[in-house]
């Protein structure tokens, strides 16, 4: 039997959820700037598919390894709490130097250690929460986690705005503006202090029965287990987590595409940049990093009325809305020339993010068995990571061929991307929301030695599983 926990107040899981703020800050600086960096050292808008290689790459070989290591790992820091620190420390040292890099392999290398290092802290705050928190609790925790993802990600995308506003200017040897390297030094020091923060001030309990603790962490040694259980689920997949499938390969190239490319069309197509030396380019960088913010805080207001638009349609409904507000808000860049206007495209974004972070989990949850629920949440994250993979090596013809190198086409083809989500989203077949004891799904995980990150970020918990909405 599951021991009962002691239940937390606020500021305990305020203390256990801090941390986010500092992680989503080095997400937030990274997507915000990474293509401006780049751009500075010389690379062109063809080559930045390549070199956003490193986010869905670690995110597909660092997080299943350190959740099967994390779950399986007790010392005198705890379970979780030894990958916060580590991960913690080494992006915190990439984040510091990644603004003083020289050339370009070496962003890109430093890239490498910070999406890695953000991949290890990240991975087992995801558990977190199921350690920390009895189960009419963890709703508190999601969404705690979920506040403290728009904060850190609002901050991060206004930071090289703020700091050109109170004067700064200047630029590093290499061209890259003095207000993007201090917002990644700031960031670097929040990331570690907001990580340590919860390493001290939060304990964990250990296993209930440390004995079988030791007994599955024998079992469970090696990867052939997890590998063959992997195997079997794809090749037994539900429909509904096939056509889902579908629907998130559209979805995330629509977002790796706004990703990459929205902050050099800022500058070049609402600023007139002619290159990365006029001065307007770095105005436009700052001011996309200022429309990312405008997303991240609509994202947390819409994502808490979801589970209400869910009961008086459908999930599906909600989602494909969702998913069109998001495509209009990318294509609409096309006909927008003012930066204050632009910001509205990011309301529409916004609102799908809130849906993506959601809505595909709500309505996968009730057609999985639970057994294998754990498996089937990690082979899911393979349909975020894949077409990111396949867009990084396949969009330099393209962007170069097709698009002459416009980052404009490349967001606008993000629009139509999700567009195409939208109408795959019809095509879905939502079951029934079954009430999945929370005994099976322990037992499920505990069969599932390899469980892969279900999303770039956390999904906030906003009702749409704990209980029953109207289905189409």
């Amino acid at each position: 039997m599951t021991q009962q926990k002691p239940r937390l107040s606020f500021w305990q899981i305020w203390n256990m959820s801090f941390g986010f703020l500092g992680i989503q800050f080095g997400w937030g600086l990274q997507l915000a700037n990474m293509s401006g960096i780049y751009t500075y050292l010389g690379a062109n808008p063809d080559q930045i598919p390549i070199l956003w290689l490193a986010g869905p790459m670690t995110g597909l070989l660092v997080q299943p390894i350190i959740g099967s290591m994390s779950d399986r790992t007790w010392n005198r820091l705890g379970r979780r709490r030894p990958y916060f620190l580590v991960g913690a420390i080494c992006a915190s040292v990439a984040l510091f130097f990644m603004p003083d890099s020289s050339t370009l392999w070496m962003a890109a290398g430093m890239l490498w250690i910070l999406d890695a290092s953000i991949n290890v802290s990240m991975e087992p705050f995801r558990a977190f929460v199921a350690d920390k928190l009895n189960v009419d609790q963890r709703t508190a925790g999601f969404v705690m986690q979920s506040f403290f993802i728009g904060v850190g990600a609002t901050l991060a995308n206004a930071l090289p705005y703020l700091f050109r506003k109170y004067g700064v200017t200047g630029t590093t040897p290499s061209g890259i503006p003095l207000t993007i390297q201090y917002s990644f030094k700031i960031g670097a020091v929040a990331f570690l202090l907001a990580v340590l923060w919860t390493v001290f001030t939060t304990k964990e309990y250990p296993p209930d029965d440390m004995e079988e603790f030791e007994r599955m962490r024998r079992e469970h040694r090696g990867w052939g287990a997890g590998l063959r259980e992997i195997f079997s689920a794809m090749s037994e997949m539900p429909r509904t987590m096939k056509q889902l499938a579908v629907v998130q390969v559209f979805t995330w190239l629509g977002l790796f595409c706004m990703w990459m490319f929205y902050g050099l069309t800022t500058s070049y197509h609402v600023f007139g940049a002619t290159s990365e030396r006029d001065p307007r380019f770095a105005l436009g960088q700052e001011w996309g990093g200022i429309s990312f913010a405008v997303y991240s805080i609509v994202c947390f207001l819409v994502a808490f009325a979801l589970p209400k638009l869910a009961a008086a349609t459908s999930r599906k409904t909600v989602h494909a809305a969702a998913l069109v507000c998001g495509g209009i808000g990318l294509l609409s860049v096309y006909f927008i020339r003012d930066q204050y206007v632009l910001l509205l495209s990011m309301v529409g974004v916004g609102i799908a993010w809130a849906s993506i972070l959601s809505m595909p989990y709500a309505i996968l949850s009730g057609a999985l068995p639970p057994a294998r629920m754990g498996v089937y949440m990690g082979i899911f994250n393979f349909f975020i990571v894949i077409p990111e993979i396949v867009a990084s090596f396949t969009f330099q013809p393209l962007v170069r061929y097709a698009f002459g190198n416009n980052p404009l086409y490349v967001v606008m083809l993000g629009g139509a991307s999700l567009l195409v989500a939208a109408l795959m989203v019809t095509r879905v077949t939502d079951v029934a929301d079954a009430d999945v004891p929370e005994r099976a799904v322990i037992r499920g995980d505990e069969h599932t030695p390899i469980i892969p990150q279900g999303s770039a970020q956390p999904v906030p918990s906003t009702g749409l599983i704990d209980k029953p909405t109207q289905r189409s």
